[in-house]
């Protein structure tokens, strides 16, 4: 069983047990997270796809640990004119685990 769920404006593929690197939720560590907006539901073959979402669906996820993602650097340059400017970046995510998915 997998379903397809939109996390803060991306999709992605769950399954019951799999860890997900999304951008960053509120709640505290350790605390439960309901996603609502399951966009698909598949059951061993029985496929329920939402218009735009899947009625009475919901996905329970466990928020492990909030974190930082790797550094992004930014290098602009423009040639023969000394201009070269570097800049970094890193995403604050949390890391999820899916515990259920109710159908």
């Amino acid at each position: 069983m997998y379903a397809i769920v939109d996390i803060a404006g991306q999709q992605f593929k769950v399954e019951k047990d799999a860890r997900l690197y999304v951008h960053r939720l509120e709640g505290e560590e350790g605390s439960q997270v309901d996603l609502d907006k399951v966009l698909l539901v598949d059951n061993n073959g029985k496929v329920k796809v939402g218009k735009p979402v899947v009625k009475d669906a919901l996905v329970k996820a466990k928020i492990l640990e909030h974190l930082k993602g790797d550094k992004v650097e930014i290098f602009k340059k423009k040639r023969r004119k000394g201009y070269k400017k570097l800049t970094g970046h890193r995403q604050y995510l949390t890391q999820i685990q899916i515990e259920e998915i109710v159908a």
